[in-house]
């Protein structure tokens, strides 16, 4: 499914260390959080970007190959040959069930 991490160097609302000692600190991460906190963020992944693909005749799938017919010493033979050309990608899918954010810092489960 290829879920990756943030790869952007922008505001992500589950940063920071998680311990703060420091009161002085602790008023600064307020202000902060109030600056950009107009926008508030969910632990959870609502939508996904699908790996599957659509063919020229609306069959959806990862790879699609085409049966070919090579003449090779008077012999034919069948090959397969990988299709990568006119192939739409699905887009944005919306999961069944909310997933966690793989960039959440908070451990569910100790062992």
């Amino acid at each position: 499914m290829g879920g990756s991490g943030s790869k952007s160097k922008g505001f992500w609302p589950f940063a920071g260390s998680g311990t703060v000692t420091d009161p002085a600190s602790e008023g600064n991460e307020r202000s902060l959080a109030r600056i950009r906190g107009s926008r508030n963020a969910t632990p959870f992944v609502f939508t996904r970007r699908s790996s599957l693909y659509y063919d020229e005749d609306g069959d959806l799938a990862h790879e699609f190959y085409e049966e070919t017919v090579v003449t090779k010493n008077g012999r034919k033979r069948a090959k397969l040959k990988r299709i990568q050309k006119n192939l739409i990608p699905q887009g944005i899918v919306k999961l069944d069930h909310p997933r966690i954010h793989v960039d959440f810092p908070v451990v569910l489960c100790e062992v």
